[in-house]
């Protein structure tokens, strides 16, 4: 039984084995990604995975310190319309626990195309994403502090938290562009205008 099997997993390399087994050669024939969306197997309860608001993988409270682990079971993720995020498999799906965000985006890159400014970033699992219309970037003031916490759209429900040094890049290109009426801090990629936050409220910040 699956369930068995995988709570009876004793460290990362051997849940690893059990994921690409299960798995199979099963993927979307472009990047290599399981069709996790097209799964539906059964609940399996949690397993004691973590990942940290750094971006760290934890195991049974060890830090998962082989990429190649990360990046396996970082194909294989699913957040459902229950909001929690889950390792899917054919034939099961357990529950993991997510801190912040499943990925960080470490790295941004600017370039024009017909000159239409786009921005590619790149996550801590090797993802490579072009915000734009298929992968939207929104952005949250979190905290007491007014936190600005920018957040790119991955796949299906999963994002990536922009990480500090990468935010102060993307904050650099931001323009006022009235939206609704109403004048926004706003940035471009990919021909669409991703608001920031209001122009007013940029100001009272600034002072």
């Amino acid at each position: 039984m699956a369930e068995a099997e995988i709570q009876r997993t004793g460290d990362a390399a051997g849940l690893a084995a059990l994921i690409s087994r299960a798995a199979g050669q099963a993927g979307d024939g472009k990047r290599g990604l399981p069709p996790v969306e097209r799964w539906n197997p059964p609940f399996c309860g949690e397993i004691d995975m973590e990942i940290r608001a750094d971006g760290t993988w934890f195991y049974l409270g060890t830090p998962i310190g082989r990429q190649p682990l990360v990046r396996l079971f970082s194909t294989v993720l699913r957040k459902d319309e229950d909001g929690v995020t889950y390792l899917v498999t054919p034939v099961e799906k357990v529950a993991i626990r997510i801190v912040d965000a499943p990925f960080i985006a470490v790295e941004m890159s600017v370039t024009q195309n017909d000159g239409v400014q786009v921005l590619t970033y790149r996550t801590n699992v090797g993802d490579v994403v072009e915000a734009g219309p298929d992968h939207a970037l929104r952005f949250v003031i979190h905290g007491e502090n007014r936190e600005l916490k920018p957040y790119l759209h991955v796949r299906g429900r999963l994002e990536a938290l922009v990480s500090r040094p990468v935010m102060y890049d993307l904050v650099e290109l931001g323009e006022v562009v009235v939206v609704d009426g109403v004048e926004m801090f706003c940035v471009r990629s990919g021909g669409s205008v991703f608001p920031i936050m209001p122009a007013a409220e940029l100001e009272a910040l600034s002072r």
